[in-house]
């Protein structure tokens, strides 16, 4: 039996990859909220959506590695064990945030492919994903934002679904992912 089923915890990886992610995101979702703030073609906020597009972008590498690590890894049990339901919930809503943590970046990426800009990535131009279409472009950042949208509520709903089996249901999903042992 691995040490993290032993523990009931996740392992190092899978918890420092979740935090890290969360922490990205946030800051890629203050980033393109905050530009907003400062005038159109200003260096700040161009630094604002570039930063925004290579987190994007390194959300989407680090999603790669956490579904790797999800399928070779193991996944410690609760305890108590949720009824079914509960189970395919947090199923549903998991596979949710990582299409949406895969789906983002990619729809980001063919946005600016699409819109014929280059796509920066800490000192490197990424190559576009397709050739340019104003309208395609157009349409795919018009998804990408009202995905965007939704992403808010599903990361709020897995925040929720955490702080309701620790503080209600007095159960382990929480700590079997914080970071320091509980």
């Amino acid at each position: 039996m691995s040490g993290s089923l032993k523990s009931g915890r996740y392992g190092s990886l899978s918890i420092a990859l979740h935090w890290l992610m969360l922490l990205l995101i946030a800051v890629v979702y203050a980033c393109i909220e905050l530009r907003g703030y400062y005038p159109k073609g200003s260096d700040i906020r161009e630094g604002m959506k570039a930063l925004h597009f290579m987190l994007g972008l390194t959300v989407l590498a680090l999603v790669i590695i956490r579904v790797i690590a999800r399928i070779v890894g193991t996944t410690p049990r609760i305890t108590p064990e949720p009824k079914a339901w509960q189970r395919f919930l947090s199923r549903s809503v998991h596979l949710a945030l990582y299409l949406f943590m895969i789906f983002m970046p990619v729809a980001g990426w063919l946005v600016l492919s699409a819109s014929g800009k280059p796509i920066p990535f800490f000192g490197l131009v990424l190559p576009p994903l397709m050739g340019e279409n104003r309208d395609a472009a157009h349409q795919i950042k018009e998804l990408h934002e009202t995905v965007g949208t939704i992403g808010y509520y599903l990361i709020g709903l897995h925040a929720l679904a955490a702080l309701v089996h620790h503080y209600v249901m007095k159960d382990d999903t929480l700590r079997r992912m914080l970071p320091w042992r509980a």
